[in-house]
């Protein structure tokens, strides 16, 4: 008598359909487990980028307001966007103005862009096109290549409706800021 041909009537012994479901079921609890872990780890502003794109603008808010109190520039920028339009949060200019100020002085290129269109139209902060010149020209000086024509285009729109003396100025004002270590 051989071995093979003797069914198997040990109640302990795995019959391998059932073996695969327990190893897919175990490897599906397992996955469950870890996926909620990676997320919760995510990078705030890697989390509040991809709740953007998704449109959904109050998770972004909830996201970047923490980051934006504690200094963080990228936030602020990215908050100031979101209250300036409206998405996610109220429209609220003067807010606006004030996280893109926050980010400006901070370096963040555009922060100091949206600034100066802050003051191109007088939303949130009186117009001023000296000074929307000033953090216009500091935006397309610290921004990466690909951005600093945008900026500089920016820059120069406002200074078709400047004077050359006020253009001086501007110059000036960005030349003082940017030595000045700011």
């Amino acid at each position: 008598m051989t071995s093979w041909s003797i069914p198997c009537t040990d109640a302990a012994a795995p019959r391998p359909r059932a073996k695969a479901r327990a190893l897919l079921a175990g490897l599906l609890v397992l996955a469950c487990c870890l996926l909620p872990v990676a997320r919760a780890g995510a990078d705030p502003l890697s989390s509040a980028n991809a709740a953007y794109a998704r449109g959904n603008y109050p998770l972004v808010v909830q996201l970047l307001a923490p980051l934006a109190f504690r200094g963080n520039a990228q936030a602020q920028a990215l908050l100031g966007f979101m209250f300036e339009n409206g998405y996610g949060a109220p429209q609220v200019y003067i807010t606006a103005s004030d996280l893109y100020y926050q980010a400006a002085i901070r370096g963040n290129p555009f922060g100091q862009g949206m600034l100066g269109l802050m003051y191109d139209k007088g939303h949130g902060v009186p117009q001023d096109f000296v000074l929307a010149y000033k953090w216009l020209n500091l935006a397309a000086a610290r921004a990466p290549k690909h951005e600093r024509d945008y900026f500089l285009r920016l820059r120069n729109a406002v200074a078709s409706k400047m004077s050359p003396v006020q253009i001086a100025e501007g110059q000036r004002l960005a030349m003082l800021w940017a030595t000045a270590g700011q």
